[in-house]
């Protein structure tokens, strides 16, 4: 579903979702990503959000935990965590929701073939109370790099397979980007350590009746060549994911989200505040013909003293 068409079916309008009071934790699994990860997380930085920043090294070897020592150094990273040998990206990515605080959880590749800018619009529709989870699919239209048609029948055959279990109608079951609410998905028994944890924690997520949307994004496939891991080997497991997660999962108790979510009780909390009653300064005299021009900053007031004043002010850092 288009942002467009979202917005059609929803009341309130984009501007009034609460995107100053959500805190959105992006989980980045990284290994071996030299060449992509300082990147990726620049890209990241650019959400206008407040986000917290999780990446979790799965043992790399090709020089990507110096790399991510001297981001986090640089504050690009809130949390970094290393993994001492590779176990995969379930388990990285398990790693990273136990340290995550936000309310609501976004799962990020390190490979550029995701573009960060778009998680805003796959928030909308749980900021908007339509979701408990949202997935970004690559086959609804959005504009996508062409590549290898084997992966994509690959996708569509798994996908399938998925569906004929959870009976869910999803389009990309193995779609990197899936944003869920925190609360919802730490609550979900997950162990798939490899590239099995998307058939596992789509599996869950059905079994807990939670309310799935899928919306359109761009995909900037890259190839073997350009460090690509994914292989049939995968695709292998991933049919072993689908049958073990669905016929021998476990029982779940259906997700029933709560009535008042934390950035809208922020929000209840800050229009309960008393406001500030501004009035006369009682100590403030009328003020001279010369003091009235550096008040308003007219073009006749002295030169500098503006910037010299907005240069003594306070800088906050809202890096989110």
């Amino acid at each position: 579903m288009s942002m467009l068409k979202f917005r059609e079916i929803d009341p309130r309008r984009h501007d009034d979702l609460a995107w100053e009071r959500v805190k959105l934790s992006v989980v980045i699994p990284a290994y071996n990503e030299i060449k992509t990860v300082e990147k990726l997380l620049r890209r990241v930085r650019e959400v206008r959000l407040h986000l917290e920043v999780i990446v979790v090294d799965d043992g790399s070897t090709d020089g990507t935990r110096d790399l991510l020592q001297d981001l986090t150094e640089q504050g690009l990273i809130d949390v970094l965590v290393f993994q001492k040998v590779n176990q995969g990206k379930g388990a990285a990515l398990r790693a990273g929701f136990q340290r995550a605080s936000g309310d609501i959880i976004a799962i990020q590749d390190a490979d550029l073939e995701y573009d960060p800018l778009e998680l805003p619009m796959l928030m909308e529709p749980i900021l908007a109370g339509k979701a408990d989870a949202v997935y970004g699919s690559r086959f609804l239209g959005g504009p996508h790099r062409v590549l290898f048609f084997w992966h994509m029948m690959g996708n569509r055959f798994l996908t399938l397979l998925s569906n004929i279990f959870t009976d869910l109608n999803l389009t990309d079951m193995e779609t990197c980007y899936k944003v869920v609410q925190a609360d919802l998905l730490k609550s979900l028994p997950l162990g798939a350590n490899r590239f099995g944890f998307e058939p596992e924690v789509t599996a869950r997520l059905a079994r807990s009746q939670a309310r799935i949307y899928e919306m359109p994004i761009s995909y900037d496939g890259r190839s073997y060549a350009e460090g690509k891991k994914i292989n049939w080997k995968d695709g292998v497991a991933a049919i072993y994911y689908v049958l073990r997660s669905n016929l021998f999962g476990p029982r779940l108790k259906p997700w029933s989200p709560p009535k008042l979510q934390p950035w809208e009780g922020r929000a209840l909390a800050e229009a309960k505040r008393p406001a500030l009653v501004s009035g006369p300064d009682p100590s403030v005299v009328d003020s001279s013909p010369a003091d009235q021009d550096v008040a308003t900053g007219r073009e006749d007031a002295p030169a500098g003293r503006e910037e010299a004043s907005a240069g003594n002010g306070l800088e906050a850092d809202d890096q989110g």
